[in-house]
């Protein structure tokens, strides 16, 4: 498949360059590396799940094994196949890269962005819906569309709120690493299913989910709420910046997102990175980006039998997930669909930031405050999800059958 830099991107990129010298782009090898990673994917992971999920086991008894695995350890499961011995040594192997002490820095800057890093996440994760390579998997495997795209955000918000847990995803058997290898596992699985559904266009799109789309998602939890909650009072030095990116890095390892040689480890490298899948962009998604986008927001339109503090409370976060949208969709993209104007959020959204920028500024002379500050972003973090989850559990289901 092509990547084409539309006009309007090419020029705004050589005024810049030719004004500030500064390069919007990422290098060629970068670009090169991006547009070879369309049509890349996971080749240990699916051959596990090809033999087994997908073959004469069967997704129950390899959802089983799997869970057996990940309770005992792989070398206690005698019936484990070789492809199995080779995703879990693939999956256990600490890269030559790895530096524990920028996880553990990563970590901490997810634990004070907290619930803030995922609105921002998901908000530029729907602008990006404009795409049918991203909007087709999404929409045939229905997780974010309709009345249960709240209930695959609370699994997704699962996974970040275990991951940045400090010293999480490098403990062996750790819940984080537990649900980092199922989150892989269930990728693997949808875009199997998805490469053979007859609304996949394979010339046209590569492959779904692909190492380039999963990277994307590893820069929306890094430079993307790094750079838009600035504007929101999160002061967040280069330094962490870095960090973050090496903490996402890793995540993406766990996960089967190996690109090594595109991924940033600048600021300014990851922000590139970005603006050149915005000047890529097709536009192409037609009525399946709109499902998705216009389904996400009203799915925390409380239900009619909710009433008093409990219906305030959905109703203060369907407009503060609105304001989110409003303020970190491309507003080109954002006026094609249908959704809450946004504005009672971004009014919220905007009040409270000089607190924020105050306990930013606190937290840089004082430990304790910081500290304080990580607590209580998780704490809330874990409340919101906790009173939306109630008794149910993530799945994570690589079984699941696509809707249509």
């Amino acid at each position: 498949m092509e990547l084409t830099v539309s006009p309007g991107h090419q020029r705004l990129r050589d005024r810049v360059k030719r004004a500030t010298r500064v390069e919007l782009f990422p290098t060629d090898d970068v670009r090169a590396a991006f547009q070879a990673g369309q049509t890349a994917g996971d080749p240990t992971a699916e051959a596990f799940v090809a033999e087994t999920y997908h073959g004469e086991m069967g997704g129950a008894a390899a959802a089983a094994m799997l869970d057996e695995a990940l309770r005992v350890g792989i070398d206690k499961v005698p019936d484990a196949p070789e492809s199995m011995r080779a995703l879990f040594n693939e999956f256990e192997t600490i890269p030559d890269w790895l530096d524990p002490d920028l996880i553990g820095q990563g970590a901490a800057v997810w634990r004070r962005w907290g619930y803030n890093m995922g609105a921002v996440g998901n908000a530029g994760t729907m602008d990006t819906y404009t795409e049918g390579s991203l909007a087709v998997p999404l929409s045939l495997a229905g997780g974010y569309a309709g009345s249960s795209a709240l209930n695959r955000y609370l699994e997704t918000s699962k996974w970040w709120l275990e991951v940045c847990q400090p010293g999480a995803v490098l403990t062996p058997g750790s819940k984080a690493r537990e649900l980092s290898l199922k989150v892989r596992v269930m990728h693997v699985s949808v875009r199997a299913r998805v490469a053979s559904h007859p609304e996949w266009d394979a010339k046209a799109h590569g492959l779904p989910i692909s190492q380039s789309e999963m990277m994307l998602t590893l820069l929306g939890g890094s430079v993307g709420p790094a750079f838009g909650l600035m504007g929101l009072g999160f002061l967040t030095s280069p330094a962490e910046v870095r960090a973050v990116l090496h903490y996402n890095r890793y995540l993406g390892h766990l996960v089967g997102c190996s690109v090594d040689d595109m991924y940033p480890t600048t600021y300014r490298d990851g922000l590139r990175l970005l603006y050149y899948f915005d000047a890529t962009r097709k536009h192409d998604s037609g009525s399946l980006g709109a499902e998705l986008v216009e389904s996400f927001v009203p799915s925390f339109e409380p239900a009619p039998s909710v009433r008093g503090v409990a219906r305030l409370r959905a109703k203060f976060h369907l407009h503060l997930q609105a304001g989110y949208t409003r303020l970190f969709m491309l507003p080109w993209n954002r006026r094609d669909y249908r959704l809450p104007s946004g504005l009672p959020g971004l009014a919220i959204l905007f009040l409270r930031t000089p607190f924020i920028v105050g306990v930013e500024l606190a937290r840089r002379v004082s430990p304790a405050v910081d500290e304080w500050w990580q607590r209580g972003s998780m704490r809330r973090w874990r409340r919101w999800h906790a009173w939306h989850m109630g008794q149910r559990e993530e799945q994570f289901d690589a079984t699941k059958a696509l809707r249509r």
